[in-house]
Parts: structure tokens; sequence; C-alpha cells
């Protein structure tokens, strides 16, 4: 199976994607037995890549890294790749989990804050009949002890799950699958943020044509200014003028995941 190409935004690849076919590569990817992690990125885990060049790295060693934000989408438009179009978590999410009411394919939860995962489950399977999620995981708000973390492994063991579902903010949830990946018996782990939140009812989702509008943005703020109004205010200024830079060839980036 011959991976996506990439847009490089900023020194980070976005696999050159559509829901459709992020779907397809991932049912390709199950079907010849290929394990990695999956990195829904917007302007945030780009920016947050600027001054980490490890988190970078983790985008570009990636399976896919979807393109999230409407910027991602129009870097590759604008790259000569018409059929981009955005792959967003909680969509990709609707879209997995109902391809995988015919394929049988298996999901683990992991992450959210107390109660989030088990509500998921309850919600999915009543909006999904027949997917089969085999297990959820509540994280401690602090590393994992020794314990905790075999007891993680043991439970994933167990299931053996396709999906391994990863609700934590960027940047924890790329450097836990970069980091647990190798130790869990599953197949794909995918990094979906807030997904748990939205789909699980406890956060609102902006309405569908503010977020192709590439404003979503500025929703969420609305709905949470005081945990997100310094993220972008920082990120969004910074990406416009590092991008403008890369577009008009002052500022080059090399295409590391090549």
């Amino acid at each position: 199976m011959n991976l996506p190409p990439r847009v490089n935004v900023l020194g980070v690849g976005i696999s050159v994607l559509n829901l459709d076919s992020a779907v397809s590569t991932l049912a390709a990817a199950l079907a010849e037995g290929r394990r990695g992690y999956v990195c829904v990125t917007g302007v945030h885990g780009v920016m947050e890549s600027q001054a980490d060049p490890e988190l970078r790295r983790l985008h570009n060693a990636s399976l896919l890294t979807t393109p999230d934000g409407m910027p991602m989408v129009w870097a590759g438009r604008l790259a000569g790749h018409r059929t981009m179009s955005r792959v967003y978590g909680p969509e990709l999410m609707e879209k997995v989990l109902a391809w995988s009411q015919h394929s049988g394919s298996t999901h683990f939860f992991y992450g959210g804050n107390t109660g989030v995962a088990e509500e998921l489950q309850a919600r999915l399977e009543q909006r999904f009949p027949g997917i089969r999620i085999v297990g959820t995981y509540t994280p401690p708000f602090r590393p994992m002890t020794a314990a905790e973390e075999t007891a993680l492994v043991e439970q994933v063991a167990a299931v053996k799950p396709d999906f391994f579902w990863v609700g934590l903010s960027t940047p924890k949830q790329e450097r836990f699958m970069a980091a647990y990946g190798p130790r869990l018996d599953t197949r794909i782990l995918l990094g979906v943020g807030a997904a748990f939140d939205f789909h699980a009812g406890r956060v609102v989702q902006a309405p569908r044509w503010i977020q192709r509008s590439g404003f979503e943005w500025l929703y969420r703020t609305g709905r949470e200014p005081r945990r997100l109004w310094k993220r972008y205010a920082t990120n969004n200024p910074r990406f416009v003028w590092r991008f403008g830079l890369q577009l008009l060839g002052l500022r080059r980036y090399d295409d590391s995941w090549s």
C-alpha cells in the first residue's frame, strides 16, 4: 500500500487526503497488517512543532497526518491538490465507526475527563448499532505510574483492538501515541483531541458552515475563551506570517518525512 503524498506546511508533512480517502487508506492499512499512528493536525499542531523539533518529527513519522484545519487544506490546494479537503477528527471518527459497522473492526477509547469515555461508548453504540467497542481507559491528570502503565498494557492485550482512539490535547496525544504505540497490542492509534467531548455531548460543535469557513477557531474561542484565547491569539498570526514567507520562498523547510 502506498501512503498518500504530503504537503510541506512549515516543515510538517500534511497528508493529501479527504474523508473518503482517509478511511480507505486506514482500511487498506488494517487489511495489510500495518501498524502506526494518525495525527489530526491544524494550525495549533503545526505551530507547536516550530519550537519543538521532536513534535515535528512525530508528526512526520506518522502513518497519516491529516489536514484538520482549513489552512492545511488551502495549503494543499495551493500546491495543486484540488481534491484535498478537511479531515477533521470528529468527522474522521464518525466515518471510521460507520465503516466498521460492516467490517467488524474493534475500537478502544483512551482519554477524556472522568466518565467521558464511558458516555462516549454508550452514545456511539446507540448511534452505530453493531459497532464493537472493546474497552475504555481514563488516564490520570499526571504521568502514569508503572503499575498503571502495566494495567493499560494488559487491558489492551486482552482485547487487541484494531483502532485505539486517543482523546487528549496536542502535543500530549502525539507523544502518547509515539511512546505507547509499540507497547500496546493494537493496530492503528488515532489522536482525535476534542472529538471525545463532542461525541459524548459535553461540548457543542461549531455548525458545519463555520467549520468549512476556516473560522471554527473563533467559534471555539467564544465557547471556551479562558482556555483557548491565548492559543489562537498567538498561533494564528504567527502561522499566517511564516506560511506567507514559505509561499514567497523567503523561508524554506526540509521535506523531512520523505
